[in-house]
């Protein structure tokens, strides 16, 4: 299933969204100026590397050595490829303007960059001996997921489902589709846990963290009543 839109409108311009798809979008333009072993040496160095949290002494000499959490934090801005990076920033303009309509600019940016955060140490704690960078922003776009859950649970999402060559569009409520992706990364996550840690190169557990952290946050980031419209129905599009 590929979102396209939701019905919801936002009320005012969703700055920090845009400006968290630019800086996304810079990090992977000087990726690219990069040669193959400077990459590596970026992912290892800014990437989230677990087996670097519990076991310092045995790391690899390859990566850039880094004090403290810093690498939770640049990790969301790092993407290993064009689909990764255009599937992230869709996700995010597609859920983020109407999350950041609810708790304001500012509110917002901290939101995500926290949500991020717990999605990263999740993975660490499910995944401690791993030694692969993990890079990409989708922990923190699940926390944004989590959150759109909440607020808008009656919300409807514009949906692609490809069937062979012939492409049907349906309306699908965004409870429905949010707790379809999220039951998607608890099995797969799942079944990774289970053949021994083997995570076929996706951070399941840092999406299923992001998203139950973004469903807890956003009651403490989510603004006031009175600052906020809430949504009402809107006619349905033809497709």
């Amino acid at each position: 299933m590929i979102p396209l839109r939701d019905n919801i409108p936002h009320r005012h311009p969703p700055l920090m969204t845009w400006l968290i798809i630019l800086a996304n979008g810079l990090a992977f333009a000087f990726e690219l100026s990069l040669s193959p072993s400077e990459l590596k040496e970026l992912f290892f160095a800014f990437g989230i590397v677990p087996d670097h949290f519990f076991h310092p002494e045995g790391f690899s000499p390859v990566a850039v050595p880094l004090v403290g959490l810093w690498p939770l934090l640049s990790s969301m801005f790092l993407h290993g490829g064009w689909l990764h990076l255009i599937a992230n920033m869709w996700f995010l303009y597609l859920f983020g303007d109407n999350v950041e309509d609810r708790m304001g600019h500012l509110r917002f940016v901290a939101f995500y960059l926290i949500g991020g955060l717990l999605a990263g140490a999740v993975h660490c704690w499910t995944n401690p001996h791993s030694t692969l960078p993990t890079i990409g922003a989708s922990g923190a776009i699940a926390a944004v997921m989590g959150a759109y859950l909440v607020m808008y649970p009656r919300a409807r999402v514009i949906t692609l489902i490809p069937i062979f060559f012939y492409p049907l569009f349906i309306e699908i409520p965004a409870v429905v589709f949010l707790l379809f992706w999220f039951l998607t990364q608890v099995l797969s996550g799942g079944l990774a846990l289970a053949e021994s840690g083997n995570f076929g190169g996706i951070a399941w557990w840092a999406h299923i963290g992001g998203f139950l952290a973004g469903m807890l946050l956003q009651f403490v980031f989510v603004r006031s009543k009175g600052h906020h419209r809430f949504y009402f129905e809107t006619e349905h599009h033809p497709w």
